[in-house]
């Protein structure tokens, strides 16, 4: 199976990515320019985080005129995997890949730690590795992560299943006290209806290893893996 990890002018977890993917979950990965105009030959495609184009305007807002992007468009809605982390969950609200946008946290201030995460749905391509309910440790650091829709959307992505991973207690409760930026929802993490595009603002590949404090993220990139293969098996 093979992985792409696009690089945008002000990425910085792409890096990180390529080491997750290749040297982790040891699977075939490579970078890919934000100029590049195709993603044929790939099975998974991740937009990284860090501050493409500097985030101007806003976060996301210029990376989703790369020219990368209307390629990463067509390859989602042909059913191919596509993750975006942070930055990278960014560019595909902005992009119309997912529903909703990000705005500045709550108390305006950049958030780097570790947070706790429920998994809502662990019948995804993406986090079929997990458990219902199960809580991750993961770590975040983001300025604008704070997930906003309006209520129509809102009830929409409750109804279809499409909320991922929730911000919660260590025992799993969602509290206010547990969302880091003020996403309505407590929503860490989505997926589009069909269920092959998820933008997440935890890392996991931060979080794929016991050296960096937490394996916790190891299975999204695990869940994609075997979805993938399951997928050439039939």
């Amino acid at each position: 199976m093979k992985f792409g990890v696009v690089v945008f002018p002000g990425s910085n977890c792409d890096a990180d990515c390529y080491h997750a993917v290749k040297n982790v979950l040891g699977a075939e990965c490579d970078y890919l320019w934000h100029q590049d105009t195709s993603v044929v030959g790939y099975d998974a495609i991740i937009l990284p985080g860090g501050f493409s184009y500097g985030d101007y305007l806003r976060t996301g807002a210029i990376a989703r005129f790369s020219p990368i992007m209307a390629a990463v468009a067509d390859f989602a809605r042909a059913g191919g995997l596509v993750l975006g982390i942070c930055n990278g969950f960014q560019i595909l609200l902005e992009a119309g890949l997912l529903p909703g946008a990000m705005r500045r946290n709550a108390g305006l201030s950049f958030r780097c730690e570790f947070v706790n995460v429920r998994v809502e749905n662990a019948a995804t391509p993406f986090t079929s590795a997990y458990q219902a309910g199960q809580v991750l440790r993961q770590p975040i650091a983001h300025g604008e992560g704070n997930y906003y829709a309006d209520p129509a959307t809102l009830v929409a992505l409750e109804a279809g299943r499409q909320v991922v991973l929730r911000y919660s207690e260590p025992d799993g409760r969602i509290t206010p006290a547990a969302n880091p930026n003020g996403s309505l929802g407590n929503i860490a993490a989505l997926v589009n209806k069909e269920g092959n595009v998820l933008g997440m603002m935890p890392h996991p590949e931060r979080s794929s290893e016991a050296i960096l404090g937490s394996e916790d993220g190891r299975g999204i990139l695990t869940s994609m893996l075997q979805y993938l293969q399951r997928r050439r098996a039939r």
